[in-house]
């Protein structure tokens, strides 16, 4: 971190539980009303009844349950509602579609329990942190359900647009790799190389330890704030984030190199973050539900581990790629021996001056 200038530091936040005792508000009986506004109704229904009602197997049921990332329920406890009811109805709407195979349905339940984890971790805290900030929100049950009712369709419907937006913005990857229809542009085959980088924040192990859970919510929103902002200027895309590292891809060398470098170069010229390292490796990828898998990824992961603060790794591959391209210095370290690989020879990529 820079030392020229002092931190920023969040600001306290409000003690919600504090504020909601101070109002006389009794918390159990709010999260059933709340809980109910958002699930569209009560509890009331078995495993056994969904079921049976969705027209669906007990075995069906509870395999999708778990795919979601639930636990597993008493057999005789009412946990279940009409929206429940009406989720398993639409998987024997897509199954009607085409989509008939079942390991296909699993796959497609885990990544929705899984992604939609982690959106309803990350609203729940920006809601909390809104009605900790706003106590006359929290003067009755009736404004905090409310503010719930009126909050979680928005969500809903921005939720709806992103995915329709990313949906389409896949669709034209797709294109632009097979080549239009006509034949008169023929653009990279499907199995074109890939361009896999990795950033993480040097140090954060340590920081975690002195750093208060606000500082660290703080610096993790900025360096997500950061990746996503860069990656989407060079037409990158995120595949995840990892708590202090970010996963994105590039379809070409010279975008993939520009997104390492300005985001090590943004982070520190930032007063809050760590100096951040980073790797990139180029060739084919293996993406499945979201994610990438294959050698490519595992040389740009072992390369970001061997990174100095600072600097930026590549790989052979990608070496070879940007070896005519005048914007860009390379390097050659020393091959070093990583899990997996006995024989990884890198090189640091600079910008070129002058």
């Amino acid at each position: 971190m820079s030392a020229a200038e002092p931190e920023p530091q969040p600001e306290p936040q409000p003690d919600l539980a504090e504020v909601a005792r101070g109002n006389d508000l009794d918390i159990g009986h709010l999260l059933d009303r709340v809980e109910q506004t958002v699930l569209g109704g009560p509890r009331k229904y078995t495993a056994a009844e969904v079921a049976e009602r969705a027209d669906m197997s007990r075995e069906e049921s509870r395999s999708l349950w778990r795919a979601l990332g639930f636990a597993t329920v008493d057999d005789d406890a009412a946990v279940f509602t009409d929206t429940d009811v009406q989720a398993l109805r639409l998987v024997h709407e897509l199954r009607a579609c085409g989509f008939e195979d079942d390991a296909l349905v699993s796959s497609m339940t885990r990544l929705f329990g899984q992604t939609f984890s982690r959106l309803a971790s990350w609203q729940g805290q920006l809601l909390i942190q809104m009605l900790g900030q706003r106590p006359d929100l929290l003067e009755s049950e009736d404004s905090v359900v409310d503010v719930i009712e009126h909050v979680g369709p928005i969500m809903e419907q921005l939720q709806n647009y992103a995915w329709r937006r990313q949906l389409v913005a896949y669709f034209a990857r797709v294109a632009a790799r097979a080549g239009d229809a006509s034949g008169d542009n023929v653009a990279e085959p499907l199995s074109s190389p890939q361009v896999i980088g990795f950033a993480d924040m040097s140090g954060f192990t340590a920081l975690t330890r002195k750093a208060t859970e606000a500082e660290l919510r703080t610096l993790l929103d900025r360096f997500e704030t950061l990746a996503t902002e860069i990656v989407g200027q060079h037409r990158g895309r995120i595949v995840k984030t990892i708590g202090d590292e970010v996963l994105f891809q590039a379809d070409s060398p010279g975008e993939g190199a520009e997104i390492a470098l300005e985001l090590l170069e943004a982070a520190a010229e930032d007063p809050l973050l760590p100096d951040l390292r980073a790797g990139l490796a180029y060739g084919p990828v293996v993406s499945r539900l979201g994610d990438v898998y294959g050698s490519t990824v595992n040389i740009a992961s072992r390369l970001t581990t061997i990174a100095r603060p600072g600097s930026v790794l590549v790989d052979r591959a990608l070496h070879d790629a940007l070896a005519d391209d005048d914007r860009f210095q390379l390097r050659p370290r020393r091959p070093e021996s990583v899990r997996g690989f006995h024989h990884l020879h890198p090189w640091r990529l600079r910008r070129r001056r002058g």
